[in-house]
């Protein structure tokens, strides 16, 4: 049987910062319940987004706090949206949400959710790890952003869209540390990790389901192959 197809899924699509996208949601149950009908499989890795760097917020606002501890809040947030991911696609995710990716159930069901693990990383590391546990040897990363760029183009005015950028380059830009809510295309730990099983990440708006869509068919899409 083809191995699940892994998407790791922002946090801020799920709940941006004007809360729960409810229109979104709707949509991608939609696209997801589509292939399922064709004998695809998913697993849905949920991300934290808004949700879990405004908590992180308010710790710092309210008391001395250390990365680890910032970390669970994060964690935290990503197992609330999982959970929520899990209830909407109702009967074709009958499993309880998945928390450590390095043991994944083997019972195979239509939709696997999977939420952060522990601190350390986001959880695209959760998603490059359970690609590596299922076989899987590409990951559909959604988020709010079209491309990679070669710098952040918020600060830097020459900052070029990615199509293709292989992992030696993308880790350049991404560096090699992690702290509790950065907000990266792929997080350095997942990065590593992603380079060393030779993954190909591909990198995509999840606004547009389209080229969602596409990405997972393997068709063009806009967005950025990394790997």
């Amino acid at each position: 049987m083809p191995a699940p197809i892994i998407i790791s899924l922002g946090g801020s699509l799920i709940a941006p910062d004007s809360g729960i996208d409810l229109e979104f949601l709707a949509e991608f149950k939609e696209l997801i319940e589509e292939r399922v009908k064709n004998g695809e499989r998913f697993i849905v890795v949920c991300g934290g987004g808004s949700v879990a760097r405004r908590y992180q917020q308010a710790a710092k606002a309210l008391a001395p706090e250390s990365s680890a501890d910032l970390d669970w809040l994060g964690v935290m947030a990503t197992r609330l949206n999982a959970l929520l991911m899990r209830l909407a696609f109702g009967k074709l995710a009958p499993l309880e949400v998945v928390t450590d990716p390095s043991k994944p159930p083997k019972r195979k069901v239509p939709v696997l959710v999977a939420s952060g693990w522990k601190p350390g990383w986001s959880t695209d590391y959760c998603a490059a790890m359970l690609a590596s546990k299922l076989g899987a040897k590409t990951v559909i990363n959604l988020s709010n952003i079209t491309y990679v760029y070669s710098a952040d183009p918020k600060k830097d005015p020459k900052a070029q869209a990615l199509e293709n950028v292989s992992w030696p380059d993308f880790r350049k830009i991404v560096g090699s540390k992690w702290s509790p809510g950065l907000n990266m295309p792929f997080d350095p730990i997942a990065s590593a990790l992603g380079a060393k099983l030779g993954l190909t990440v591909k990198v995509v708006n999840g606004r547009s389901l389209k080229d969602a869509a596409a990405a997972i068919s393997g068709k063009p899409f806009k967005g950025t192959i990394i790997g």
